[in-house]
């Protein structure tokens, strides 16, 4: 087995620090604004990274199937145990609980986008799971609300009006996102449909 490249190594990473990005989350509201910014920190290292992986893997063509793999896997893994935590009210920001709707919206979107991508595979015989530009759009805008939420605090007489401008945002995005994938995936079942 030939040795991981830098791109999925960072991607590896990523996925590590989700534990104690989590640990953090769940300290919330303890001992001040310790854990809230370490969270933070975390959360922003993690989300630099993304991009980071992506970069080098295009810079120097190491794209991988583990890594096409990977990266979204981290990216589902961070967004999701954050916005879930942040909606529950032990281990929410004072002031900018997130609405148990938005996470239920993302996770509903992830959920339904992999059962599309089974059942694509189980009418043509192929797998087809592809990017798509709103996909990419609304996991970015996930990760900007996530951050925005962690330092509302520190900004709080703006964040009151700008935070829940993103939980709308997010949400009609993962709903614009997941009708695109339900598009694209039913063109390629139809165009393929004989080959299972």
């Amino acid at each position: 087995m030939s040795r991981l490249n830098w791109p999925n190594r960072i991607t590896i990473a990523r996925i590590v620090l989700v534990v104690p990005f989590v640990i953090c989350l769940l300290n919330l509201n303890a001992d001040g604004a310790l854990w809230r910014y370490v969270s933070l920190v975390l959360f922003v290292t993690m989300s630099l990274s993304d991009a980071l992986d992506g970069f080098l893997a295009r810079r120097f063509r190491e794209s991988t199937a583990l890594g096409r793999f990977l990266d979204p896997v981290g990216d589902k893994l961070l967004v999701t145990s954050a916005m879930i935590l942040l909606s529950v009210d032990a281990t929410a920001v004072h002031g900018f609980r997130l609405p148990s709707w938005v996470p239920v919206i993302a996770i509903s979107k992830d959920v339904l986008t992999v059962i599309g991508f089974l059942l694509v595979y189980a009418v043509t015989g192929r797998f087809f799971i592809r990017p798509r530009v709103l996909g990419k759009v609304c996991t970015l805008v996930q990760l900007v609300m996530v951050g925005l939420m962690l330092s509302a605090p520190d900004w709080a007489g703006l964040a009151a009006k700008i935070v829940p401008v993103f939980w709308w945002l997010t949400s009609g995005l993962a709903i614009a996102a997941l009708a695109d994938y339900l598009r694209i995936g039913s063109r390629f079942a139809a165009e393929n449909a004989g080959e299972a």
